[in-house]
Formats: C-alpha cells, structure tokens, sequence
C-alpha cells in the first residue's frame, strides 16, 4: 500500500539524547513508509510494518532494517505503535483497522489523486480534507497530517541533528495540542523540525498542489530522478510559512 507519488531509501542517525523510546507502526509500506521507517530505526525506535499484501511479503525489508523492526497485520501494528503512521492510497482509508488505533495517535501521509482515488466530492467542493476524512473514520484517535508534503527522496536526504543551520522543516496540522507536540518531537528525532500549520480543517494549505506542496524542497537546477524530480534542498520554517500563505482554495 502507498500513499502517492510526493512520498517518502538511506537513513540518518539524527536522534536527540534523553528521548525516549518509542514504537512506531506504519500502516502501509511503500515509499513514504519505507523511509519513515528507515529514519524511525536509524533513530532509536523500533518499527512494527504491515501493509495490505501479508508480514510475509516485508521480510526483505525486516531483514534491511536489523532487529529493531518486524512485521505485521495492520491491525498487529496499530495495536504495537505507540505512534502509527497511516500511508496507504486515500482510496484504501476506510480498510483502516479503527478499534486497535482508539487513543492513540495516528499520523496521516494521505494525499488525493482523483485518477487514482476516485472523485471524492467533499475534497472537490473543500468541505473536507483528507485527514479530516481519516480522522471521521477514526473518531477515537488523533489524527495528525505529515510527511505528505515532501517527496520521499527528498525526506531520506535532508535529515539534520537539532540545531543545524540547514536543517528542514515540515508542516504539521492537527486537533489536539498534544497529539501535535508528541509528533512535533518524533519528528525531532527524525531530523527534522515541525511547523503547527494549524488545525485538520486548515491541512488543505499542504495538500497536493498548494505551494508548500513538495515544491520548497526541490533544489532548481539540479539533475531529476526518473520522475522528474530535481535533488533535495533544505527548507526551513520561514520558506514552510510562506508557502502556507500563498495557499488558496
């Protein structure tokens, strides 16, 4: 399962001394997963994998990934996470596990491609986004947007220990105050700084296609990837700030 093309393969070791420990499960495996859970590893933390194929189809990247990663159901790795990522194509959120996820805090990766997804007529007419969509199907869990917003090479390469003048960062958006501040510091131990870019209903200001979609990362110039994406370049919470404000719906 993946969540799109602007997704998040080499980890950096940018954890903070005096963090705690903590388990990460990731619902879906695809790029985004995948590099999160490289990061989340290279970090300290331990990762629980699963996507919509089965544990057995994940043991290469278990086995990349050392012991402090193993695979699951998705159900298995809601219930392990004490922080689960949710990356799996829009179109899949409603398969989703909800009871294992109650409490907990959920990070939603979904972007919507209408060509992929389907029309989904609350995201065409802007009465919903779509972690607020995730976070109707999940009403006992809190439910944070990141990670969507940045392509997953570009997440594998800017990765900097806290303080680094070059170090990036991500917009965030949430309900909870607290759910913010708990991935505000998983994202601290990633190597990266958060942005609170307000609440679910505001998230709509990262989605696909809005200037501080993916864009702000992208170094012009540089040689692309086979998708035509150019290299990574840092962007920090003035360059995340303006690209919010220029967002129109």
């Amino acid at each position: 399962m993946d969540s799109g093309p602007c997704e998040p393969e080499t980890a950096h070791t940018t954890r903070s001394e005096g963090t705690a420990m903590s388990t990460v499960g990731l619902i879906g495996a695809g790029k985004i997963g995948t590099t999160v859970a490289r990061l989340a590893v290279a970090a300290g933390h331990d990762v629980v994998l699963s996507n919509s194929r089965g544990p057995e189809t994940l043991a290469d990247l278990v086995a990349e990934l050392g012991p402090r990663a193993r695979a699951a159901t998705p159900a298995e790795a809601a219930d392990a996470g004490d922080v689960v990522v949710v990356t799996v194509p829009l179109k899949a959120y409603r398969d989703v596990p909800v009871e294992p996820l109650a409490g907990k805090v959920v990070i939603d990766t979904n972007n919507y491609y209408p060509e992929r997804d389907g029309v989904i007529a609350e995201l065409e007419d802007g009465s919903a986004t779509t972690s607020g969509l995730l976070q109707a199907h999940l009403p006992g869990s809190k439910v944070v947007k990141v990670f969507n917003s940045i392509y997953y090479r570009h997440l594998a390469d800017l990765p900097r220990p806290s303080g680094a003048p070059d170090r990036s960062t991500l917009p965030i958006a949430g309900d909870d105050a607290d759910a913010k501040a708990r991935v505000a510091a998983l994202l601290d131990d990633l190597g990266y700084d958060a942005h609170d870019a307000g609440t679910l209903a505001e998230s709509w200001r990262f989605e696909n296609g809005a200037p501080a979609y993916c864009v702000i990362y992208s170094a012009p110039g540089t040689e692309v990837d086979e998708l035509g994406v150019p290299g990574a370049q840092p962007a920090d919470a003035e360059a995340v700030t303006a690209a919010l404000a220029k967002a129109h719906r």
